[in-house]
């Protein structure tokens, strides 16, 4: 079963076209330094659980106000149940968006083959030869890329996107980052926000400018198309 820890009963940007409920799940098998969720990595069992009737009691109520349900954490793929708990929101007639590190192709592709997905949004972390050091744990990346080549050859709507930040990315590192998602619908590029960090001492850094952004955004434009969020 799934751990819910946490419910967006109404978003407009979560779900790219939809309005959307954001349904959070606990836990996570990377640990980021920079992860801005902490409460749903290293502190959800502070956290009640939200039952999963009234989740879908909520979402039965509300079926003509929303337009999709997004699934995120934490880390959804962790979960043995996950393909239940997502055919299960399925069945109410719900489009559903998945946001994933990408740590589980195998994961990823039943999910897909099943068609209990209907948009995926995957994070890259950093380039592959230096991903160990932004997913704060050893990492298998032949499964990173895995999960890549599943999501562009889907057909499914997807994007990839990479919060980026001075002190774990150079400029070098970004291009390649998006040379990786080459032939994706979409990469973004995501300004770090220094608070409520999973590891404290990122709370003082600097993150790219405005201008650097726009640069790194028009590098990465070669490779993909590229905006900032």
């Amino acid at each position: 079963m799934v751990v819910i820890k946490g419910l967006e009963k109404n978003s407009l940007i979560d779900y790219p076209g939809k309005v959307s409920a954001v349904v959070f799940l606990a836990g996570c098998n990377f640990r980021c330094p920079f992860c801005h969720n902490r409460d749903l990595v290293i502190e959800y069992e502070k956290t009640p659980s939200i039952p999963e009737e009234e989740l879908f009691d909520f979402l039965i109520e509300r079926k003509k106000w929303l337009d999709g349900v997004c699934v995120t954490g934490g880390e959804p793929t962790i979960y043995k149940d996950l393909p239940e708990f997502l055919k299960n929101l399925k069945g109410l007639g719900y489009p559903v968006k998945l946001d994933t590190n990408g740590s589980s192709p195998k994961m990823v592709k039943e999910l897909m083959e099943k068609g209990l997905v209907d948009y995926i949004a995957m994070d890259i972390k950093a380039p592959l030869g230096k991903y160990e050091k932004s997913a704060g744990v050893k990492t298998d990346t032949k499964k990173i890329r895995e999960s890549v080549s599943l999501i562009i050859a889907s057909g499914i709507g997807h994007e990839f996107r990479s919060t980026i930040l001075p002190s774990l990315h150079s400029k070098e590192d970004v291009q390649e980052m998006a040379r990786l998602v080459k032939g994706a619908s979409k990469l973004y590029l995501q300004q770090f926000r220094p608070k409520n960090t999973l590891d404290t001492a990122f709370e003082g850094m600097k993150p790219f400018s405005e201008k650097e952004m726009l640069e790194l955004r028009e590098l990465c434009r070669q490779h993909v198309d590229t905006d900032i969020r």
